[in-house]
Formats: C-alpha cells, sequence, structure tokens
C-alpha cells in the first residue's frame, strides 16, 4: 500500500444571490482535474477536497458540503463566484468579511469572480492592492474603493495570495489556476481539454504563474508575504523583511526558507517576474518601463532574470502570450 496523498482543501463561499452554476461547475473542475492525476498515479499530488461554505446573516460561513469528508483542515483558497443578478452590499455582512479576512491570515488565497471581487474589496484586502472586476461595476467599485487600483481593463488580476476576474464566467480560468498552482500546468491543461475551455497556455510553456506556499502556518513568515505581495517586493531588503516580521536576520532566514521553499531574494525575484509576465501579457509599456515598474534599477538585469525563470526573454513572452498589441515604442525596442 503507497501512502496517501496530501489533501488540499478548497473552499468555495455561497452567499445570497450567488450564481449556483459556478459554484457547482467549480466543484465539477476540480473533481475532473482529480481524476486526471490520479490516471497519472502520482503519489506527489494533493488530493484537491472541495467544500462548500453557506454565508449566514449574521454568523461566520457554515460547512455545508465536503467531497471527501474527514477532520477538518485549514482552507488553501476561498472562492468566491459571482452574481448574475449584481452585488449589493447587504451581502456583505460583518460576519462574513471578518470570516474571509480570517481566512486569508491563515495562508488561504482568496480568489473573486467578477462581482465576487467586490466582498474581496468589503473586507478591506484590496486596499493598496491592483484588483479588478466585471465591466458593470467598474464605475461604482472605483468610486467606493478609492484605495484600490482597479484596472478594469484586465480578465484577471493574479496577486499572488488574492485573485480577482472580471467575467462571468471566469470561474473556469480561476479555478484552472487553483489546479495549476496546486498539480501543475500538466494537470490543468488536461482538464481543460476534457471541460473543453479555454485556459491560458502562458502557465505550461513557461512554467507556473508565481504560486506562493502561504498554508505553511508560520504567522510571521506569513505577514511577510501579505507585504511583500502589497508592495510588489519594490525597494526591499533583508533588514527591512525581518523587522516586518519582528525576527533577527539569521532566524528569519531560515524560518523564511523553511516555509516557503526559496531564500528572500528569489522568493522577491519570482514575486516579481509573475507581476511583470501579466503586464507583458495585458499591458503595452516598454520592457525597460515594465522593468522598472516591478522594481529592477537595471533592464538587462530584468531581463536575465525573467529568462531565467521563464526561459524566455520578455520580448518573445510578449510576442507569445501578449493580448495588447505593442506600441510603436515597444514594437521598436522588441526589434
Amino acid at each position: 500500500m503507497g501512502m496517501e496523498s496530501a489533501v488540499a482543501e478548497l473552499g468555495v463561499l455561497i452567499y445570497p444571490g450567488a450564481q449556483m452554476a459556478a459554484v457547482h461547475g467549480l466543484t465539477d473542475l476540480f473533481g475532473v482535474a482529480n481524476r486526471i492525476a490520479a490516471e497519472q498515479c502520482s503519489a506527489q499530488l494533493p488530493l484537491l477536497r472541495i467544500s462548500h461554505w453557506q454565508a449566514q446573516a449574521d454568523q461566520a460561513p457554515v460547512r455545508v458540503y465536503d467531497s471527501h469528508p474527514g477532520a477538518d483542515g485549514p482552507l488553501l483558497a476561498v472562492l468566491i463566484p459571482p452574481s448574475v443578478a449584481g452585488f449589493s452590499q447587504a451581502q456583505a455582512p460583518l460576519a462574513l468579511t471578518q470570516w474571509l479576512r480570517q481566512q486569508h491570515a491563515k495562508g488561504a488565497t482568496l480568489g473573486g469572480v467578477c462581482v465576487g471581487s467586490i466582498l474581496l474589496a468589503e473586507s478591506g484586502l484590496l486596499d493598496g492592492r491592483s484588483a479588478t472586476t466585471h465591466w458593470t461595476s467598474a464605475k461604482q467599485f472605483a468610486e467606493r474603493y478609492p484605495n484600490i487600483r482597479l484596472n478594469a481593463d484586465k480578465p484577471i488580476v493574479d496577486d499572488g495570495d488574492l485573485i480577482t476576474t472580471a467575467g462571468l464566467m471566469a470561474w473556469s480560468e480561476l479555478g484552472l489556476r487553483m489546479v495549476d498552482r496546486l498539480l501543475g500546468p500538466s494537470i490543468a491543461s488536461g482538464t481543460a481539454r476534457f471541460l473543453v475551455i479555454e485556459h491560458s497556455d502562458s502557465a505550461s510553456q513557461c512554467g507556473s504563474n508565481f504560486a506562493p506556499i502561504l498554508g505553511h502556518g508560520d504567522a510571521a513568515i506569513l505577514k511577510v508575504q501579505h507585504w511583500l505581495q502589497a508592495n510588489g517586493a519594490v525597494d526591499v531588503s533583508l533588514a527591512v523583511m525581518a523587522q516586518q516580521a519582528g525576527l533577527e536576520e539569521r532566524t528569519f532566514l531560515r524560518r523564511f526558507r523553511a516555509a516557503t521553499g526559496l531564500k528572500p531574494t528569489e522568493y522577491c525575484q519570482h514575486l516579481r517576474v509573475g507581476k511583470a509576465r501579466e503586464m507583458l501579457e495585458f499591458t503595452n509599456g516598454t520592457i525597460d518601463h515594465i522593468a522598472w515598474t516591478v522594481g529592477y534599477q537595471d533592464p538587462g538585469a530584468f531581463r536575465a532574470t525573467f529568462k531565467k525563470i521563464t526561459g524566455l526573454a520578455p520580448s518573445e513572452y510578449r510576442a507569445r502570450f501578449g493580448v495588447t498589441p505593442p506600441t510603436p515604442l515597444a514594437r521598436a525596442e522588441q526589434g
């Protein structure tokens, strides 16, 4: 008998007006991913455990469905489906937003689909961060949440621990992102092929988008990770990170690597390159400007780090995966 696989639990939130097609669609998508992973007979891959959480009027959400009942563990992610009927602030009671903050503080990645991103905004977790939402909600969203950097023209903003999407049907791409993170790009691509749905192939061809390990249980290190995600790992140093953690530098280095599997410098490189990949795919800024935006003063160092991590030069990556036509200046830079 082989050893049992680890379990990774993904919670799907059900709130008043939530699109149940997305709730059940995500459940089926993860079930297909589990089957494909099992067919590959890889004991290294975790089993995806899918749970549904029903929002209460004045209480924290409660578990109402569990694909693989067992001992309760920490949620690796909480996914918030869209609402066909739109969204009102009445759907975000204090108990629900507090629960979302608690799950995030424990290391869960939070993903909001379409107007589901408004629940994340109501929780305050998106303050100072980048996000997207459905185009019909963009004006109201920008006015109500001025501290959030709204990018309503982007279909998805993957900010590591917080993911927002703009389309009603984008729950499938959010689900595939989580499969990519937990089971790898080949399982994500296989799941997309089986379900005959679109999935960006940039992850499978250039390594997964940066997916930080957040469920390690070290609160001091998680605090630094959330801080790095919020500021993009720009203008940071070992001393500043250790100070954020409240640890001596040598202790911080040891615990950071134990928790994340990376040295702090490597972690910051992956985070910056992840943000650069998104900018190369969805914006038409020059590569030098993108390098500066993600924290590199030397464009040459950025290009070298980008190619080391993705296997492609930034210009090659944009030519293959970019969805926004480059400006004349960007074309000249790439030529």
